[in-house]
């Protein structure tokens, strides 16, 4: 592609990390995701090519930088990348505040959204025991499980072998709307998300989990 052919630090910048998935790629690593295979699991759509290529031109500009790490190559931000976050956030709050928030209306991942869950998740309120929490979603063909105790959170495809005293129904955008902080979780249930389980599990659910990072921010059409 060819360059801006400008001098202006604004055209330089874009042209070293505007293209496609290059600040999600970043988001992902400001998250605190490090192997290829964690960065891609929170952008399920982009191809490996891609996010190889992503990455090596992260690391030609200086903002990341490749290591080995016990279980293969990892990547970490430079002090240049971890200087992104000031865009990437301001992007988040930009979209949150002025673009539509119709989650019916959008083209969703559940992927994307389990794993900002499972990194958003509160140790500190969580049971003594640990749990498991399993998710049927409409339209996946199969559950997905969270396992929650104070040392550890993942993601399965099987329970992992704990007791799994809760179950999560709902529509996949009933449950990204409550997540970006779209709806509260009373309007949720309303809107036909289930929590079936002991009742004091249930109620304590919602605040096992901090939110979307930018779902405090007002749509400017409240404001």
């Amino acid at each position: 592609m060819a360059d801006y052919g400008q001098f202006c630090s604004v055209a330089r910048a874009h042209e070293a990390i505007g293209g496609r998935w290059t600040l999600l790629v970043v988001r992902e690593l400001l998250c605190g995701s490090r192997r290829f295979n964690d960065i891609r699991r929170g952008i399920p759509r982009i191809s490996r090519t891609m996010l190889s290529e992503r990455l090596q031109e992260l690391v030609h500009v200086g903002a990341v930088t490749r290591m080995d790490g016990e279980h293969g190559p990892e990547y970490a931000l430079t002090e240049a990348g971890r200087e992104l976050m000031g865009i990437v956030g301001a992007l988040g709050t930009w979209g949150q505040r002025w673009l539509p928030r119709r989650a019916e209306d959008e083209d969703l991942d559940f992927e994307p959204l389990l794993v900002d869950m499972q990194r958003r998740v509160r140790t500190d309120t969580l049971p003594k025991d640990p749990i498991v929490i399993r998710f049927e979603i409409e339209g996946q063909r199969q559950p997905r499980f969270m396992l929650l105790k104070a040392a550890e959170v993942s993601l399965c495809t099987q329970n992992p072998g704990f007791p799994e005293p809760l179950c999560i129904r709902a529509r996949l955008p009933a449950l990204v709307a409550w997540w970006r902080g779209d709806v509260s979780f009373a309007e949720v249930r309303r809107m036909g998300l289930t929590v079936e389980g002991p009742t004091i599990l249930a109620r304590a659910f919602p605040d096992w989990f901090e939110r979307y990072l930018f779902s405090e921010v007002a749509p400017a059409e409240r404001r």
